[in-house]
């Protein structure tokens, strides 16, 4: 049985995990070309694989029309908006995420994010390389109040450590929280309302579905104080970029920071990246080489037991 592997994330840090599924009769293709795959590409190489491990790579439902065989896909994250999951409950495809696996990784990222605004890192890093030594004055986040926007593994250690930096915590999900949790991560169980009006940083944590494409919008920016910070590393189109451009444009709010787009990488001369006070990181918040471990051997034992039944 064929396995691809479409993540580079495999070549630097699975090749143990290659090895394993190859000890254990598997025909394994990973990516090492140190680039994605074209959509071509991919359709080509997945037509008699068994089980997919995919990263970023759209598996609609024309793609995985052409992949007779396709009995598992285990998404290498957790975001499945790149894969049709009714395509795949409809042909029995089974497809598993690895939970868990980077939620550090991003946690950490969004809180290097939040002090580089509010340092002025970007800035004076580039001006000082510039010969230039404006020494811009920045802000503190002790005692500010940070919103998180989805509380699952992600938003929990985010609590934590916005807690472990003096930050007051809001907390909102879609499920119910427990007070327990809330207690447990020094969070205020929240409304979205709330977060909006009160917070000065919102961290978005939800996955791209229907219901939250465009949650963050024109209303919901109106809400929100002059000196907040918008933070998405979740996924493109949660945040509506055209209203975030007005947002921003206008300073109805201070800041955005994003590790996600709509469009990755942006298209050329786009108007948001040409504000300074919209920053964008290229979709590294889960990339470290931790997670990437962690995430080689969960996607590997996914794939086995699905497919080997161990």
């Amino acid at each position: 049985m064929k396995v691809l592997i479409t993540p580079r994330g495999f070549a630097n840090y699975g090749l143990d995990e290659v090895e394993k599924m190859r000890k254990a009769g598997l025909d394994v293709h990973y990516n090492n070309t140190g680039l994605a795959y074209t959509h071509e590409e991919f359709k080509e190489l997945a037509k008699d694989a068994d089980a997919i491990i995919v990263g970023v790579d759209k598996m609609d439902a024309e793609m995985m029309a052409g992949c007779p065989n396709l009995k598992a896909v285990c998404k290498f994250g957790v975001g499945t908006d790149n894969i049709d999951l009714d395509y795949a409950k409809e042909h029995d495809i089974y497809v598993g995420r690895c939970v868990g696996g980077n939620s550090r990784s991003v946690a950490e990222h969004v809180m290097a994010l939040m002090f580089a605004e509010s340092k002025n890192l970007y800035y004076s890093i580039d001006e000082v390389k510039d010969h230039k030594w404006a020494k811009p004055t920045g802000l503190e986040i002790y005692g500010k109040k940070l919103g998180i926007i989805g509380f699952g593994m992600i938003g929990k250690y985010l609590a934590d450590y916005a807690h472990g930096v003096g930050m007051e915590v809001y907390a909102y999900d879609a499920f119910p929280i427990s007070e327990e949790a809330a207690k447990e991560h020094h969070a205020k169980i929240a409304t979205l309302d709330e977060i909006y009006t009160e917070c000065d940083y919102i961290s978005l944590h939800v996955p791209l579905l229907d219901s939250t494409k465009d949650m963050v919008s024109t209303e919901q920016f109106k809400q929100m104080k002059k000196n907040a910070c918008v933070i998405n590393a979740a996924r493109g189109g949660i945040v509506n970029e055209e209203a975030l451009y007005e947002a921003l444009s206008t300073k109805e709010i201070r800041s955005a920071c994003f590790d996600v787009y709509s469009s990755e990488p942006p298209k050329e001369g786009d108007k948001l990246l040409a504000l300074d006070n919209f920053y964008l990181t290229p979709h590294t918040a889960a990339r470290t080489k931790e997670s990437e471990t962690r995430t080689c051997e969960m996607s590997t034992n996914i794939i086995m037991e699905q497919l080997l039944g161990k």
